[in-house]
């Protein structure tokens, strides 16, 4: 009945113990309290626990019940006492006098009392890899010291010694979800840092964007509007008499002027095709149209430098598409335009045709997957010159912004400046793949690319609202009496505009206010240009005036807007207030020839970004 109820005892001590030790999640708190409990209930004069260090070669003494000896003193782990408990599971007796054993003074005490030690298994810790934890690539003990009080007679009993085993492998469990808890909370820090970082970053690379198309937005419209008297002095200068030396040097000017307008809207392009902001605008067009324009634009160029230029379109081409018509003629032009940039002599061939299936696949494309199908065909635009050709090592830097190589630049050319770049930035949003052989120099080069474009016939997309570009036999030339008003902040581009329609005929009215707009305009004015993106005046709102002033659609005049950033948004809030039309400056005296009469034939005319 007496060992019956001292293993109930023991039961009891164990469940308390193992309640106590278990009731937390911190290994600090862990070994503290497995210390307490042990010292209450065993009634022990000390009791200690020591921990390898980080190098595994020693034993520290780490956590004491009445931390009279000082924690952190070692002892090396090789010693034969240490080895012997670490090789049993079971608790044992050991010397009073042994390194680990010597937590107290003996002071005015003649016999210490009884020891025993036990192993604390470390289970797996190097897995969770805690700070000040020792890095165990091998099975590691704690070691848990227990010294009865001095100066007694007591001896240890069975049944504490299994209470003690019992609390040590309690222990150990404990301590093992104690090191799993430690390493989630600090993989949940770090994550949280990390986050913190990443948000930073994103917020920072917003604002960056955000500065960067702000400051686009402005010069776009401040490098605009001096452009726009260039081109349009320069064109109403041209239509003068001049002798052959000035009709050459504004000829030239005027040249330049494009180059750099085209130059703007290039950078504007690939600004928008960098952070994804722009997209193409699907629409049903003529595709010979397309070739044949091209080819119209390029010929004079070309006929200087005394070069043929050759149009062979296939007879199984499709005469309309479904695809973005001006970005297919940016490429194309692109492309013409080095091919008579770079040959001073010969000729130039401009090949198109519907791709077969065994030639779309390229080897120097492996992303290039086309994939035929009913409703789209895949168009191969081949232009071959005999110009000076290029290097073959040379050929992937056309691709890139501003490139210089060697061998362009013996042919004293600036480089391919962006037209290639944003190419195939376009080619890629079309599905397709562009790329250039050459021989090498003095060889020519022959430019390819192919596009995804969809079949008109077969395509439920509706076109959107833009009018195809007016044919020259039906342009009006002058336009005498017609009343049209121009609100514009600017001065010098409020004079050049009205230069220009003066020129034309019309009987202009200039306004540089809302209050003097709003004061002048009538049924009169059949045309009005605003400028919409003027500072401290909203055009949108001005427009939607304009709709509640003239409730009747044939007494409201023609509002476009005259602007100097023709972005999608801009043309979006056009659509949105009524406005009639969206025109991009610069503006020459032939480009306004083509807008008055365009407008007054269908009230509408918005071009493509």
């Amino acid at each position: 009945m007496g060992l019956i109820r001292t293993q109930e005892e023991t039961g009891r001590h164990v469940r308390m113990l193992t309640h106590e030790i278990r009731s937390t999640l911190d290994r600090h708190t862990i070994l503290k309290t497995t210390l307490v409990e042990l010292g209450r209930t065993l009634a022990l004069e000390e009791c200690a626990l020591w921990m390898p260090t980080r190098t595994g070669l020693e034993l520290q003494l780490s956590y004491t019940l009445r931390q009279q000896n000082p924690v952190g003193y070692t002892v090396p782990i090789h010693l034969p006492v240490i080895n012997q408990v670490f090789s049993s599971n079971r608790a044992l007796k050991i010397s009073p006098n042994s390194p680990v054993a010597r937590m107290r003074p003996l002071a005015g005490k003649h016999m210490p009392g009884e020891v025993v030690a036990v192993r604390v298994p470390l289970l797996h810790l190097s897995n969770f890899q805690i700070n000040d934890w020792p890095e165990l690539s091998t099975k590691r003990y704690a070691l848990m010291v227990l010294m009865l009080p001095s100066d007694s007679a007591r001896q240890w009993h069975v049944h504490e010694l299994e209470l003690v085993e019992v609390v040590a492998d309690q222990v150990a469990v404990a301590l093992s979800h104690a090191a799993i808890l430690e390493e989630s909370m600090r993989a949940r820090d770090l994550l949280m840092e990390q986050n913190i970082a990443l948000d930073l970053a994103r917020r920072e690379a917003e604002t960056a964007i955000r500065a960067r198309n702000d400051f686009l937005a402005v010069m776009n419209h401040e490098m605009r509007t001096p452009m726009h008297a260039i081109i349009a002095l320069s064109s109403l200068l041209q239509e003068t008499e001049l002798t052959p030396e000035q009709r050459l040097m504004v000829e030239t000017i005027l040249k330049s002027s494009h180059l750099l307008a085209t130059l703007i809207n290039d950078v504007l392009d690939l600004s928008r095709l960098e952070d994804g902001s722009l997209q193409l605008e699907i629409a049903t067009f003529n595709l010979h149209s397309v070739f044949r324009e091209v080819h119209n634009l390029i010929k004079p160029v070309a006929s200087v430098k005394k070069l043929s230029v050759s149009l062979n379109l296939a007879a199984d081409l499709p005469v309309q598409a479904v695809g973005d018509e001006k970005r297919l003629m940016q490429i194309v032009l692109n492309v013409v335009g080095n091919a008579v940039k770079f040959s001073k002599e010969g000729s130039i061939s401009i090949t198109a045709f519907v791709a077969k299936s065994e030639s779309l696949r390229d080897f120097r494309a492996p992303e290039f997957f086309p994939a035929q199908s009913d409703n789209h065909f895949y168009l191969r635009v081949q232009v071959k010159d005999s110009g000076s050709g290029i290097n073959p090592q040379d050929i992937p830097k056309l691709f890139t912004k501003f490139a210089q190589t060697q061998s362009l630049a013996t042919r004293n050319s600036g480089g391919s400046g962006l037209g290639l770049a944003i190419c195939k930035r376009f080619v890629n949003l079309m599905e397709g793949h562009i790329w250039i052989e050459s021989e090498g120099p003095g060889k020519g080069c022959t430019a390819i690319f192919i596009v995804k474009l969809g079949f008109a016939e077969r395509s439920n997309e509706s076109k959107l609202p833009f009018v195809t570009k007016v044919q020259a036999n039906h342009v009006q030339t002058n336009f005498p009496g017609l009343k049209v008003l121009v609100m514009d902040d600017n001065g010098v581009s409020r004079s050049v505009t009205k230069g220009l329609l003066v020129h034309l005929g019309c009987d202009v009215t200039t306004v540089s206010s809302i209050d003097e707009f709003l004061h002048v305009i009538s049924q009169e004015h059949k045309v009005v240009f605003m400028d919409v993106c003027m500072p401290g005046i909203d055009g949108y709102e001005l427009a939607v005036r304009i709709h509640e002033k003239f409730t009747k659609r044939h007494e409201r005049p023609v509002l476009v807007a005259l602007t100097g950033n023709i972005d999608k948004m801009t043309k979006e809030n056009c659509m949105r207030v009524g406005m009639d039309g969206v025109i991009l400056k610069p503006v020459s005296v032939d480009k306004m020839r083509s807008v008055l009469s365009e407008l007054l034939e269908h009230r509408v005319l918005f071009e493509a970004m």
